[in-house]
């Protein structure tokens, strides 16, 4: 018989809905039992696409006995960690003061209270390498809180301290972040670095692609893009974006990442695909193509925004949350090769695959092959005698004739629900390579892009400020037609930069006003008097404590986010007092960034863009004006981190940004106007005198 996360929405609760525990969704029915019966809680945090999660699920949660005694002695909450961020933040806080280490699934014993008393991860079913057994678990925590109560009632108390510390940070000073704490940062970085295998760390070992992207910015501030060979930050990005785009992390057949690299050369993946590695990936390479020139980096770009297209993507627009990393209950399954499935698929063109590839018949990983180069193009053409446009064409042949034949497999599952925030940061890539891929492409003769990631982007855009913002008010999670979970700060942060990003691509007003109104709730409901802001709204639930979470993770916090989000408005609104909220915010983190700049390389990019003379272009044109498509497709040529860009035809609508406003035109023609710095040049008419303002001094 079903339990009660039956009517939930979340594909993670709905898998756990037919277990023999009694679980509860997190709310005000399931605490209120708590009290009332002065049980503790069992809360199991976890997510769709997490394989340790389907583990401990087939173990014991689908098992009778361990039911039983679960429900016995407990209240047993399961919450998706993607649909409530917040409480997975507070918990995860616990989970690390209590263990020294956090992940998923998390399992935290409480109090009525909601004060952590135990906690931990996975535990196996019977004791093995050094891990309690479950029911173990279970039978001492209920014997702790029947037994010892004021014990456990006093461990809350401390933990939830922690938590506080941790989770609430105030600035201890009002210092911001100078050019040496961000010289110091990529300095760290660079040292860090794994020149061996490319990237940060040791295994699991992560893509970290906010580093990467923190650096590229740094490297175009300090104008080392125009020479990128001799910048030691450009070698060590690119080098880290080749290591990952190789294969085994990178999927050499359907485009997108896996979420991380079981091992430190990125070999074997952890299988799951989440939709923001994809996204801030996809961001790290288009950048990096724009800086190199090279192909390869813009080929990875727009196969892992294909994969998103293809394989994650609603109907109506919405982006989905994530691949499971199994199929058929193995996991990788639905990814790996045998030598045999790969010569009766590509017949003639096998052997030439099986040289690029490395593919043997004992296999790389459990007798099977995850596809990773092993061969560059140049030994293989040579090798085959293949000239490099003929390699590239047979290569990418093979590619699509494997996808169409592991599209006739069993695909792992999907998380459809569609989360605001994961979607904001998909719009702003997507956007931003909709006008990147247009500026090259000769043939657009239109300022709006004529390509998929256009079309993508609008619609998404569409989706977002309709089902996820249903009559006016903004929530984090929707699936099937409802949504769940009131709105976080990153909802709104991401979703901001999303739509700035996107008005820059079309030039509607319609999205900027969307972001305009967005910034206004943003500061009123999550800003903290201190600094910075909350993570949850100043009228939302009431939980253990209102959490302040500062740390990047594998997103971008939502005071980073926010920090930025309020840096780019006020260079489009000209007020200075978003900017200054923003500043006020880097005293929360400026010490920690420099020392540990992996953990807050969303907050340096930020840092990086408030240290800047951010250009801001406007460009006015009469209607239909061709020199008006000459400028912008100027402008978005290049990589340019600090500018920003606004554009309308003559006069602009009252809803443009401030930036178009009160700019004529210069003699009757198409003209553009920059600032920067607080600065304004005087406005010019022609594509020379625009390229010598834009062109790096």
């Amino acid at each position: 018989m079903p339990n009660r996360l039956i009517s939930e929405s979340s594909p993670y609760l709905l898998q756990h809905a037919n277990n023999p525990v009694d679980w509860r969704p997190w709310g005000e029915e399931a605490l209120a039992k708590a009290r009332a019966e002065n049980k503790p809680i069992f809360l199991s945090i976890g997510y769709a696409a997490c394989h340790w999660c389907h583990v401990m699920a087939r173990e014991s949660f689908e098992d009778e006995e361990t039911a039983a005694l679960m429900n016995e002695n407990f209240i047993n909450i399961k919450v998706d960690r993607e649909e409530r961020p917040d409480l997975d933040a507070i918990y995860m806080q616990a989970t690390v003061a209590m263990t020294g280490s956090g992940g998923w699934p998390m399992s935290v014993f409480l109090a009525p209270d909601l004060k952590p008393f135990f906690a931990g991860t996975y535990f196996p079913p019977a004791a093995r390498d050094n891990m309690p057994a479950f029911k173990d678990i279970l039978a001492v925590s209920a014997r702790a809180w029947r037994e010892q109560q004021k014990d456990a009632a006093r461990i809350g108390d401390k933990v939830t301290d922690r938590i506080r510390q941790a989770l609430n940070v105030t600035p201890q000073t009002r210092a911001s972040f100078s050019q040496d704490h961000l010289n110091a940062a990529a300095s760290q970085l660079l040292d860090d670095y794994d020149w061996s295998n490319g990237g940060w760390g040791s295994a699991p070992k992560f893509p970290q692609a906010m580093a990467i992207e923190f650096l590229l910015r740094r490297a175009a501030k300090n104008k080392e893009t125009q020479n990128p060979a001799d910048s030691l930050t450009l070698r060590a990005c690119f080098h880290a974006l080749r290591a990952m785009a190789r294969g085994g992390m990178y999927d050499i057949v359907g485009g997108g990442f896996s979420r991380y690299s079981t091992d430190v050369a990125w070999r074997t993946p952890h299988f799951e695909k989440m939709l923001y590695d994809n996204a801030l990936l996809a961001r790290a390479y288009l950048h990096a193509w724009q800086i190199s020139n090279d192909s390869f980096f813009k080929r990875i770009a727009a196969e892992t925004l294909d994969f998103i297209a293809r394989e994650m993507t609603h109907p109506a627009g919405g982006f989905y949350s994530s691949l499971n990393a199994e199929s058929e209950g193995q996991e990788g399954k639905f990814y790996v090769w045998t030598l045999e499935q790969i010569r009766a698929t590509l017949q003639s063109d096998s052997e030439l695959f099986e040289a690029a590839y490395g593919i043997t018949a004992h296999g790389n990983w459990e007798g099977k092959t995850i596809l990773q180069r092993v061969l560059d193009d140049g030994a293989l053409a040579a090798r085959f005698k293949l000239d490099p446009q003929t390699l590239a064409a047979t290569l990418a042949d093979c590619h699509s004739r494997l996808l169409s034949a592991r599209s006739q497999r069993v695909r792992p599952s999907t998380d459809d629900k569609i989360l605001t925030s994961w979607n904001g940061l998909t719009l702003a890539i997507l956007a931003e390579a909709a006008r990147v891929f247009s500026a090259e492409a000769e043939t657009n003769a239109s300022i709006i892009p004529d390509n998929t990631y256009y079309i993508m982007a609008t619609r998404n855009a569409e989706f977002l400020l309709s089902n996820l913002r249903p009559n006016g008010s903004l929530k984090h999670s929707w699936r099937d037609g409802k949504t769940a979970a009131a709105s976080f700060l990153e909802d709104y942060a991401a979703l901001i930069l999303g739509l700035l990003e996107l008005y820059q691509t079309d030039f509607n007003v319609k999205w900027y006003g969307a972001a305009q109104e967005l910034v206004e709730e943003m500061i009123a409901r999550f800003a903290d008097p201190d600094g910075g802001f909350f993570d949850t709204p100043a009228d939302g639930e009431t939980l253990l404590l209102r959490p302040k979470d500062v740390q990047d993770n594998a997103s971008p916090s939502g005071n980073a986010l926010a920090c930025e989000a309020l840096l780019l408005f006020s260079e489009f609104s000209g007020e200075g007092k978003y900017r200054e909220r923003a500043e006020a915010a880097f005293s929360l983190v400026v010490g920690m960034a420099a020392e540990y700049p992996t953990s807050f390389a969303g907050w340096l990019s930020a840092a990086n863009l408030s240290l800047e003379k951010v250009k801001q272009l406007a460009i006015v044109s009469a209607p239909s004006a061709p020199e008006a498509l000459e400028f912008i497709r100027f402008a978005r040529s290049a990589y340019r981190p600090a500018a920003v860009l606004a554009a309308s035809t003559f006069p602009p609508p009252p809803a443009a940004p401030a930036l178009l406003q009160d700019r004529p035109l210069k003699d009757s023609k198409t003209t553009a106007y920059v600032c920067e710095g607080f600065v304004c040049k005087n406005p010019v008419t022609s594509l020379a005198e625009l390229r010598g303002l834009l062109q790096p001094a």
